[in-house]
């Protein structure tokens, strides 16, 4: 299986990456053709060009980064890795979804009021592994889960057919101690199927 992961942690010693690195470990051992994006490493400039958001419903005068596009159109599985900062994605990780989920690559628009089109129809499974320094009743109880609902509802669901998504979330993870981290690593590998 064409599997792309995508990290967005600036610090090459951090958590995220030590779990980037491990679900590369994980879906390589399983014999997966895999694809790791580290965001910050590649230098990906997160905002969107003028020329991007120009031909944004026009047509072709702005292409996002092509490399990083045909990674996404190919996936048939996209693991996303990355910390939950104040209830959102990683700046640079939201200019991944704003630059590379374009149209042309992800959609296509409707002609009027219709839905749009999806084009990652080679994608079937998303899972999301995330950090977080909230506990879990604040994300659950008060919040609903933002990010979940934000990925679920305003990108695999307009984008693709068919997708599973699977989210694997660490609560409190900079007290996180090593029996703990274990069993969160035991979580993904059954995540990753």
């Amino acid at each position: 299986m064409k599997t792309l992961i995508v990290t967005a942690h600036p610090l090459a010693d951090s958590l995220c990456q030590h779990l980037g690195g491990f679900v590369a470990e994980q879906l390589a051992d399983k014999g997966h053709e895999v694809t790791l994006c580290d965001l910050y490493a590649s230098g990906f400039q997160p905002a969107l060009t003028k020329a991007e958001r120009r031909g944004y419903h026009t047509g072709p005068s702005g292409t996002p980064p092509a490399a990083m596009a045909a990674d996404l159109a190919q996936a048939e599985q996209l693991v996303l890795v990355f910390p939950t900062w104040w209830f959102g994605v990683p700046a640079i990780l939201k200019g991944w979804f704003d630059r590379i989920w374009a149209p042309g690559v992800a959609f296509d628009h409707s002609s009027g009021f219709g839905p749009i089109t999806p084009r990652l129809l080679a994608l079937k499974r998303v899972v999301v592994v995330t950090t977080l320094g909230s506990p879990w009743w604040v994300d659950w109880l008060v919040l609903r889960r933002p990010v979940k609902r934000v990925i679920k509802h305003a990108l695999i669901g307009p984008c693709t057919k068919g997708c599973r998504l699977s989210f694997v979330s660490l609560y409190q993870a900079e007290t996180v101690a090593p029996a703990r981290l274990a069993r969160f690593k035991a979580r993904i590998a059954r995540a990753l199927g």
